[in-house]
């Protein structure tokens, strides 16, 4: 299992979360995620400590990295400064105006039914329908990030870094990559 990030300012209580950006949610059925670890159908959550990983508009492409046990001397200074307790979140440059408009909904989950994924710490899954214990809305994505202590960090194109990172001894986790630019720009016509 990947180590846990490092916790942030302001972490709060342990809790699951789902966040979305569609207010109107309160059931959360299982469903196969095209993306997801397995085909089983899931409801999906994620622990506080690495709920930032989600601070972004759902469809933002982002690589996330934090230094783990195995990090070496040299990967630590070349991507977080000799900083072991750094969380970096990184997006393409042109997704910052919408990370910093975008509004998110929290949803609190009751941990009852749900059980940690044995692949990626943070990870929590369900096999039965949930109910939100309750929904809390944030903003200022851009503002969250600095008072967390996380550098958030945009790049014009994220395919370097990624590779770069997933060839360290950091830890990381990259989302919605699908989404990001390709990795080289057609010739010039």
């Amino acid at each position: 299992m990947r180590a846990p990030a490092p916790p942030y300012r302001g972490e709060g209580p342990p809790a699951l979360w789902h966040v979305s950006e569609d207010p109107g949610l309160s059931r959360f059925t299982p469903h196969r995620a095209p993306t997801a670890l397995t085909d089983e159908p899931l409801v999906w959550a994620i622990d506080t400590r690495h709920l930032p990983l989600y601070w972004f508009p759902r469809d933002c492409p982002r690589c996330t990295f934090w230094a783990g046990d195995r990090t070496n001397d040299a990967d630590l200074e070349r991507f977080l400064d000799g900083d072991r307790a750094a969380r970096v979140h990184v997006i393409e440059d042109r997704w910052l105006e919408r990370v910093a408009t975008t509004e998110l909904q929290l949803y609190r989950m009751p941990e009852a039914t749900f059980v940690e994924s044995a692949d990626t710490a943070g990870y929590w899954m369900s096999r039965e329908p949930v109910d939100a214990l309750e929904r809390v809305t944030i903003g200022d994505l851009v503002g969250r990030h600095a008072a967390a202590g996380i550098a958030l960090r945009t790049q014009a194109r994220l395919w370097p870094l990624w590779d770069a990172v997933v060839g360290s001894t950091l830890e990381f986790s990259g989302m919605r990559l699908r989404n990001a630019l390709p990795r080289r720009q057609p010739a010039e016509i």
